[in-house]
C-alpha cells in the first residue's frame, strides 16, 4: 500500500471537487429561485397531514442517491412548507429571512463551530460578543451589555428569570436549594415564603414556563390587569406586590413587555422602572418581538425607560429579518450575569487560557453545544446598514396604522385594540350579526381557518377582552398596502 493509498479512507464522506461544485450550483440555483419566487407560492399549501412524505415515498437509503432525484424531493418538502416569507403571511411575529442571511447561515453551517468557548471558535466567540454589544446599542438598552445569543425569546426569558432569582435570592451556583430560600441563614429568604414575579395579564406564555421550570411554579407569577391599551396597570402593580409583601410572599422580579404578542402594546417601562426600585426588584423587559421597533424614530418614545432594564430579551428572528433561530437575551450586570451560571468545571471543559482567551459561554447561560448564530446577524447588519433596516421596520409600522385606517373607515370590520407597533387586531362583523357576540366569535374562527387554508393569505388569531380577533403581525420587508388591501378582500370573501 502506497502512503498516498494509507492516507485514504473507504468510508469517507468527502466527495471530488467536482461533485461538490455541482452539488453546490444546483442547491443555490434551488434557493435562489426559491427566493426570488416566494411571494407567488400559495402562503400556506394544499396540503395534508401525512402528505408530505407519501410525495417523497423515500427511506432511508442504504445506498447513495441521485442528485436530481434529492433535488426533486428538496422541491416536493418546499411545495408542500408554509411560506413565512410570503408578503401576506400575518400570522405569527416571524420575519422572513433575508437573502444575505441564508447565504451568512450557509458559510456558519460549513464552519461548523461549536461556540462553547473562544477556544473552541475563536473567531465565532469575538462575533457572538460583539454582536450582542451592537444589539444593546441599537434598541437603547447599553452600549456595553452583557448577554448571549440563544435559540429564542423562551430561552432568553427563562434565563433572565433564571439570573434574577439567583441575584435576589442571595443565591449562586453552589448553593442549590439554598438559591430556593431553603435555610435561614441572613440574605437568603425563609421556604415558608414564596418567591414572586409580576407580569401583565397579556404576557408571553414563556413567563409562567419559566417560572414552572425553575421549581417556583406557574402560579408564583402575578398577573396583573391591563389598562385600556392592554399596557400593565402599574396602580394594580404597586397594590399586589403591597398586598404580596403583607402575605408573607416575597416579590422578586417584575417583567415589562416591549411589545406583547398579542397585540404589540408597549408597557409603560419608565413606570414599571419606579415600582422595581421602589420594592428592590429585578426589572425584566420581554422585547423578544418588539425591541427593534425602537429603530423606527416615530416609536422611540414608547421605549422610554428600556435602559433602566437589568435585563432585555430580543429576537432578531422576529424583528431583524434574520434565519431563524436567533434569540438575544441582555443583562446590565455582567457579574450578576455569570454569578448564576459559574460552578466548577468539568475536566473535559476546563479552561487553561488567561484573560479574553479563557472566556466561555457556558459561564453565562444554560446551553453548552451552540450553533454560530451571530453570522447572520453580523452579515445583515454589516451589509444592508442600519438605516436601511430601521426603514423596513418602520414601514412595517406603517402598514399596521394603515390597516387600521381601512378598517375603522369600513362598514364591516371592527377594530379591536389600539396598534402601538405592526400588530392589527380586528374581526369581521356584518351588520346582522352587531351584538351577537357567541355568533361573532364563532363566524370569525371559521373566516380565520379558510384564510389560513385558501393559500392567498395568512392570519392567526387573539381574543380580547371576550372577542376572537383577527391578529395580523406585518414584519416582512415584502409586504405592500396592495397586499393589506388584498387581505381584506380576501376575508370578505372568505365571511360569505
Amino acid at each position: 500500500m502506497t502512503r498516498q493509498e494509507h492516507s485514504k479512507r473507504d468510508s469517507s464522506l468527502d466527495i471530488s471537487t467536482e461533485s461538490m461544485a455541482e452539488l453546490s450550483s444546483k442547491v443555490t440555483k434551488l434557493v435562489t429561485n426559491y427566493l426570488a419566487q416566494v411571494s407567488g407560492y400559495p402562503v400556506f399549501p394544499p396540503t395534508s397531514a401525512g402528505k408530505t412524505f407519501a410525495s417523497l415515498d423515500k427511506d432511508f437509503a442504504l445506498d447513495g442517491e441521485p442528485l436530481e432525484a434529492l433535488l426533486s424531493d428538496l422541491q416536493v418538502i418546499l411545495d408542500n412548507s408554509r411560506h413565512n416569507g410570503h408578503p401576506r403571511f400575518f400570522g405569527y411575529v416571524a420575519s422572513p429571512a433575508n437573502p444575505v442571511g441564508v447565504f451568512a447561515d450557509l458559510v456558519a453551517s460549513a464552519l461548523n463551530s461549536n461556540v462553547t468557548s473562544w477556544r473552541s471558535g475563536p473567531a465565532a466567540t469575538e462575533i457572538e460578543r460583539a454582536v450582542v454589544r451592537w444589539l444593546g446599542s441599537l434598541v437603547g438598552f447599553r452600549d456595553n451589555a452583557s448577554g448571549l445569543l440563544t435559540s429564542g425569546g423562551s430561552i432568553a426569558n427563562f434565563t433572565a428569570l433564571f439570573v434574577a432569582h439567583r441575584a435576589k435570592s442571595g443565591g449562586s451556583s453552589q448553593s442549590g436549594a439554598e438559591a430556593y430560600g431553603a435555610v435561614g441563614r441572613k440574605g437568603l429568604w425563609d421556604s415558608r415564603a414564596p418567591m414572586t414575579i409580576y407580569a401583565s395579564e397579556e404576557t408571553h406564555l414563556s413567563i409562567p414556563k419559566a417560572a414552572d421550570l425553575m421549581g417556583i411554579g406557574r402560579d408564583q407569577v402575578r398577573l396583573v390587569p391591563c389598562d385600556d391599551r392592554l399596557r400593565i396597570d402599574v396602580a394594580k402593580l404597586r397594590e399586589t406586590i403591597a398586598a404580596d409583601l403583607k402575605r408573607g410572599l416575597k416579590p422578586f422580579c417584575v417583567v415589562g413587555s416591549a411589545g406583547t404578542v398579542n397585540t404589540g402594546a408597549v408597557d409603560p417601562l419608565n413606570e414599571i422602572a419606579k415600582v422595581a426600585k421602589e420594592f428592590d426588584l429585578w426589572f425584566h423587559v420581554d422585547g423578544a418581538y418588539g425591541a427593534p421597533g425602537a429603530l423606527d424614530e416615530s416609536k422611540r418614545q414608547l421605549f422610554a425607560g428600556i435602559d433602566q432594564a437589568d435585563s432585555l430579551s430580543l429576537d432578531p428572528h422576529k424583528w431583524l429579518y434574520v434565519p431563524l433561530d436567533a434569540g438575544c437575551i441582555l443583562f446590565k450586570d455582567e457579574a450578576k450575569h455569570r454569578a448564576a451560571f459559574t460552578a466548577e468545571e468539568a475536566d473535559y471543559i476546563k479552561v487553561h487560557e488567561r484573560d479574553d482567551e479563557a472566556f466561555a459561554f457556558w459561564d453565562y447561560g444554560p446551553e453548552l453545544s451552540r450553533r454560530f448564530r451571530a453570522l447572520k446577524i453580523w452579515f445583515t447588519l454589516r451589509y444592508y446598514g442600519v438605516a436601511r433596516i430601521a426603514a423596513a421596520i418602520a414601514e412595517d409600522n406603517s402598514l399596521a396604522q394603515y390597516l387600521a385606517q381601512l378598517v375603522e373607515s369600513s362598514d364591516d370590520f371592527e377594530l379591536l385594540a389600539p396598534v402601538e407597533l405592526s400588530i392589527c387586531c380586528f374581526r369581521y362583523m356584518p351588520a346582522s350579526l352587531r351584538g351577537d357576540e357567541v355568533a361573532l366569535n364563532e363566524l370569525n374562527t371559521r373566516i380565520m381557518h379558510t384564510v389560513q387554508r385558501g393559500g392567498e393569505a395568512y392570519v392567526s388569531n387573539a381574543t380580547i377582552g371576550g372577542k376572537f380577533a383577527l391578529r395580523a403581525c406585518i414584519t416582512n420587508f415584502r409586504t405592500t398596502r396592495a397586499d393589506i388591501d388584498k387581505t381584506l378582500e380576501i376575508i370578505r370573501a372568505a365571511a360569505t
